[in-house]
């Protein structure tokens, strides 16, 4: 283990990052996505709420590495071979559309029910004082439901970067990738995957600790 350490130290950390900026893209498209289709579920149009539904449930019955074989291979090759335009993705970019979309199914979800964990009668008031909706929605009511996403916003993130994994099937250079590569090369199967096992965990305890005390100090200062 520690051999590889030394050899392939740098690549491994190298590929760490590589996954953490994958993660946080994803999970930047993500919020920009959750937020859209978790403000259309909580509006009083049917319409809306059949395309936020439709979209939740579809990106969740999708597995993830399904997902991600059809942004890299399937939609390059429709519009290519089926529109004639040309058009390529590179594996950062499918990656980060395909986190961006399963993640973005599951943030949906947790907007929605941030939403609506706080008081209706805190939107009525607000439009009793002569707000408009959307003001309303944007002064009162999100500032409130924030507090209640934080902790499960930085859990979704913990487990979107997990998902990275999944992603090395498309070549993208993140950890697990790196890994197998560094298996092949040092026919070491026990250390190489150990030493990735803990720098996963490192990682995630980090993270995990961060959640808690976050969310521990949205408690007290209810």
């Amino acid at each position: 283990m520690v051999l590889i350490l030394e050899k392939y130290g740098n690549l491994l950390l190298r590929a760490m990052g590589q996954t953490l900026l994958l993660a946080l893209c994803g999970l930047f498209f993500a919020c920009i996505l959750g937020m859209f289709f978790g403000l259309l579920s909580v509006l009083k149009n049917k319409a809306c709420n059949a395309v936020a539904l439709i979209f939740v449930n579809v990106i969740r019955g999708v597995p993830m590495i399904v997902l991600a074989y059809f942004v890299f291979f399937g939609i390059p090759y429709f519009l290519n071979n089926m529109m004639g335009i040309p058009f390529t993705l590179t594996a950062l970019q499918a990656g980060t559309i395909c986190l961006a979309l399963n993640c973005g199914a599951y943030m949906a979800e947790i907007i929605r029910a941030g939403i609506q964990s706080v008081d209706i009668g805190q939107m009525e008031a607000a439009r009793s004082l002569g707000l408009p909706y959307w003001r309303a929605m944007y002064r009162v009511v999100l500032p409130q439901a924030i507090r209640t996403m934080i902790p499960s916003i930085i859990n979704q993130f913990i487990i979107t970067l997990k998902d990275t994994s999944i992603l090395s099937v498309i070549g993208f250079p993140e950890l697990v990738n790196t890994a197998k590569n560094v298996q092949a090369n040092t026919f070491k199967a026990f250390q190489t995957w150990g030493i990735v096992a803990i720098m996963y965990l490192i990682v995630i305890t980090i993270l995990s600790v961060v959640a808690k005390r976050l969310e521990r100090r949205l408690n007290r200062g209810r």
